[in-house]
């Protein structure tokens, strides 16, 4: 067989315009979720992303006994049980992808009285779960994983949790929030270190939900034995999703996209900071706060 040469011409699309209202926000999904399932009340959630991984959050909840309806069209209702309300699930949870459920859940679930067991697919069977076990076991828990340290997390329940000092070798949003969640059950103070920012979702909704945590510099600390209160949730569109649209504006000359109610939590803004150290023409609109997030419209302007 012969080789063709074959030759490519690639023609700019036009310009962009218009207005777009991307996806809910899957981090704040996830923890939407988990903490209207512990607090005390009835927590509503509009803009809820219905992907596959937050909605291996919401299944897992509701087979520790957690009555939630939806989703539909981003609403759910989540009756919360409180922190101590969780019942054992008949089964192992599976998680599928979702190695944030997985994370959160495995600090949740080390304080709860009854024994459990996360599983996931085959891509989430072969991720490290040390980097959480090991603080894990450091507060009391009883965890067995694979000899590699991966998944199935085996679980063993009726554990008294206490609360440490945590140095995190390497930045990371969800061994903090593991942490920070296995803290809500343990005694006395937890705190976590952290050697470089990450995001805060997990300590914001916390405060929204009434809970005191404490920041002092790359310092985070609860006491546990606090309660949480319902509230009202409206997840803000995601700025990773709005990344690609913001990107293809600001290289499309004439465009002007609009994103509407996209989150611009400082810890992941970066998109916009170096498209604005490029030269793109980006302006944060309506800004103001859902909840404890901050969130705004975000206009692109292609030069």
């Amino acid at each position: 067989m012969s080789e063709n040469n074959i030759v490519m011409t690639v023609a700019a699309g036009g310009s962009l315009k218009g207005q777009i209202q991307v996806p809910g926000d899957k981090s704040i999904s996830h923890r939407a979720v988990m903490l209207g399932s512990l607090a005390e009340g009835v927590t509503e959630i509009h803009g809820f992303l219905e992907g596959e991984d937050p909605m291996a959050t919401l299944q897992a909840f509701r087979a520790m006994g957690v009555r939630i309806e939806g989703p539909e069209q981003g609403h759910v209702v989540v009756h919360g049980v409180g922190l101590r309300g969780l019942k054992k699930p008949p089964r192992p949870l599976y998680l599928g992808n979702s190695g944030t459920s997985m994370r959160l859940l495995a600090g949740l679930l080390a304080a709860q009285d009854f024994d459990s067991t996360l599983t996931g697919d085959e891509s989430l069977s072969g991720r490290p779960m040390r980097r959480v076990t090991e603080p894990l076991t450091a507060m009391g828990a009883r965890i067995k994983t694979s000899e590699a340290g991966t998944p199935p997390l085996k679980i063993s329940g009726g554990q008294q949790l206490q609360g440490f000092d945590y140095q995190m070798p390497v930045a990371s949003a969800q061994v903090k929030s593991c942490l920070l969640l296995a803290g809500l059950y343990a005694n006395g103070y937890t705190c976590v270190i952290e050697p470089g920012p990450s995001r805060d979702h997990t300590e914001r909704m916390l405060q929204g939900f009434g809970y005191t945590v404490e920041r002092d510099g790359d310092k985070v600390c609860l006491q546990g034995g606090g309660t949480l209160h319902a509230m009202h949730i409206e997840v803000p569109g995601d700025i990773s999703s709005a990344a690609f649209f913001m990107v293809g504006a600001a290289i499309s000359e004439g465009s002007e996209v609009l994103l509407k109610n996209v989150g611009v939590n400082p810890t992941r803004i970066g998109v916009v900071n170096i498209l604005r150290q490029m030269g793109a023409d980006i302006t944060l609109e309506n800004e103001h706060k859902a909840g404890a997030e901050p969130v705004a419209d975000i206009r692109v302007r292609g030069g």
